[in-house]
């Protein structure tokens, strides 16, 4: 695949022209956060911040969605009667996104792209997408991605990479879209890749590391009663935040709203970590405590869906949640009490 140099100096020039045949996405300042939104005319993505708040899986998984649509008037003929609402997902690209986000939503597809379901309204926005991705050369103190399946120059799930040079950007095609959108930029100026040197040097400076190699050869049930559950849940508030600042995440709730005779159904992003999640009709709740819901949180990223799919576990080592966290809950600590887990240690512990 081709590696061209982009100049600085034509950067602004360069992405206007590119609105002409996509719709841009990037982070952008927004008082004292960087989230990611639509590039308008004249806004150039802000590449100083290195993880946003909260990742860019809202672009293909929006927050709050319609999906269908309905009328409750009688006097026309399809009453009563859901409808899809139509989506218009013209050819977008997000610029910017980093290593560890786009690996996000390789695994977050495993979920909405399966062999009996294919969700289409995720899959339309995804496959309209093209994912411009930007290295990190200096990754943070809470970044663990390169022990979590992942790297600060990992390239799964991007369609270009980009890496930072000072006065210009360096670009390599990974995919048949990002070899598209670096020919409809105009970027043509051919230059030898430096990727594997730098991707080594970046790597050197993750300072923070999670175990996960034991994991899969631990029983479901002998974690899932684990004596460390009570203590790692104490302080929890179930406030939810690491579920909406993960990039992985993707649970979400159906309802219904009506104004006058007309409704719509809609899907919006729920938590596991909200009493109300999992409460049944007969008013039953089967994780009733909020020890139950870290628990599910946990054994769902690290041993369900690392035996269901096979894909390792389902965090990238982003560090949100570590940062994020009002009361310091740690999903490497966590991570390396499950790994090291002994279900022998547990039962000399009760005798």
């Amino acid at each position: 695949m081709k590696v061209v140099i982009i100049d600085k100096g034509q950067w602004a020039e360069d992405l206007e022209g590119l609105k002409k045949s996509y719709q841009l996405f990037g982070p952008v300042g927004e008082k004292d956060y960087t989230v990611f939104k639509t590039l308008e005319k004249g806004m150039l993505p802000d590449f100083s911040t290195l993880n946003t708040r909260l990742s860019p899986k809202s672009i293909v998984f929006p927050q709050s969605e319609d999906i269908l649509e309905f009328s409750l008037d009688e006097t026309r003929e399809d009453h009563h009667i859901m409808k899809e609402v139509k989506k218009d997902h013209p050819s977008r690209a997000v610029f910017g996104i980093r290593p560890c986000d786009a690996k996000s939503i390789s695994l977050v597809k495993l979920n909405f792209d399966t062999a009996e379901y294919k969700d289409p309204y995720w899959l339309s926005a995804y496959e309209a997408t093209t994912f411009v991705g930007l290295a990190c050369d200096n990754p943070a103190s809470t970044c663990f991605c390169t022990t979590a399946g992942c790297g600060p120059y990992h390239e799964e799930g991007l369609d270009v990479l980009l890496t930072d040079e000072g006065d210009h950007f360096v670009a390599k095609a990974l995919t048949d879209k990002g070899e598209t959108l670096i020919k409809t930029a105009g970027w043509a100026t051919e230059t030898e890749d430096t990727f594997k040197l730098k991707k080594k040097t970046a790597e050197s400076k993750i300072t923070s590391a999670v175990e996960t190699g034991n994991l899969e050869n631990l029983e479901i049930l002998d974690l899932h009663g684990a004596t460390f559950w009570d203590d790692i849940s104490f302080a929890c508030l179930n406030c939810g935040t690491c579920t909406y600042v993960c990039p992985t995440c993707w649970c979400f709730d159906i309802q219904d709203e009506v104004h006058g005779k007309s409704g719509k159904r809609m899907r919006n992003w729920d938590s596991c970590m909200f009493p109300l999640f999992t409460i049944h009709t007969t008013g039953h709740n089967p994780r009733g405590t909020k020890m139950q819901r870290v628990r599910q949180r946990f054994m769902h990223k690290l041993k369900y869906f690392l035996d269901k799919y096979n894909q390792g576990i389902m965090c990238v080592g982003c560090g949100r949640c570590v940062r994020q966290c009002p009361v310091n809950i740690d999903i490497r600590r966590v991570c390396n009490l499950m790994n090291s887990y002994k279900p022998e240690d547990a039962c000399a512990a009760q005798e």
